[in-house]
């Protein structure tokens, strides 16, 4: 297949390429060289780029509002790679390295990122719901109000991520390690976060309602700050020693079997309604 003067098939050496708004939809890019190619608007619905044992380099290509609607990306390389405004939704992307990728505004709804590499990522207003990003590497990455609701985030890496406000209604964050992680004002309602690591996470102002915390490892300095809402929280197997949950809202929370000596409970609405001296 000919396009603007490329082949386009398996293999092909594709680098620094100017196919702006093509329509590449069809034939296998597998293990293609596009690195610095130009792809903006273009169409990549359902390409063939990476497999088991391939890839496809893509490092520092544009990719701006791009069609990649169900790609095939498993291994592909998108360090620096501009996707902004790209439809990523379903697309295959497991194991791709995306660090340092610009994904501002891109869809990337049911997208498959099983353990996709995104340090430094740009993810502003990006769509990640219903995403799999199980042992994703989400290090330190800037997922300020996003929606990741119904995500799948088990056993990915959150350390020194910042999540403030972000929608994470329903998302299963069982295992995933969320040490020093800005939680702040998050929606965290039915979250599986069972075994999570949560030492020095910062949950001022979220809403845990119903969020499930069994045997979630707070370390030395759980940041429950004070006002902290855990109402309908369920804790069981949850050592929150030497917790500060100072005026912290615990109605209904379900508390059976914890370890609170030593945690600062004043003012502390307790699952009976009653408040704590």
């Amino acid at each position: 297949m000919e396009v603007n003067g490329y082949t386009i098939e398996m293999g092909a050496d594709l680098r620094g390429a100017d196919l702006r708004g093509a329509d590449l939809r069809g034939p296998s890019l597998e293990n293609a060289s596009l690195a610095g190619a130009n792809l903006s608007g273009a169409n990549l619905a359902g390409v063939y780029l990476g497999a088991v044992g391939t890839a496809a380099n893509l490092a520092g290509a544009n990719l701006e509002g791009a069609n990649l609607e169900g790609a095939r990306l498993r291994n592909s390389n998108f360090t620096g790679a501009n996707l902004r405004g790209a439809n990523l939704s379903s697309a295959r992307l497991r194991y791709a390295n995306l660090e340092g990728a610009n994904l501002t505004s891109a869809n990337l709804t049911g997208a498959n990122l099983i353990g996709a590499h995104l340090v430094r990522a740009n993810l502003t207003e990006a769509n990640l719901t219903e995403a799999n990003l199980k042992d994703a590497n989400l290090f330190g990455v800037d997922l300020t109000g996003l929606s990741l609701t119904h995500a799948i985030l088990k056993r990915a890496n959150l350390a020194g991520a910042n999540l403030t406000s972000a929608n994470l209604t329903d998302v299963d964050l069982a295992g995933a390690n969320l040490t020093s992680a800005n939680l702040s004002g998050a929606i965290l309602c039915n979250a599986r976060m069972v075994a999570a690591y949560l030492g020095w996470a910062n949950l001022t102002g979220a809403n845990l309602t119903g969020a499930d915390l069994r045997d979630a490892n707070p370390g030395a300095f759980l940041g429950f700050h004070p006002q902290i809402d855990l109402a309908g929280v369920e804790l069981v197997g949850l050592d929150l020693l030497p917790t500060d949950l100072t005026g912290a809202y615990l109605p209904r929370a379900n508390l059976v079997k914890e370890k609170l000596v030593g945690t600062d409970l004043t003012g502390t609405t307790m699952p009976d309604g009653s408040i704590h001296p």
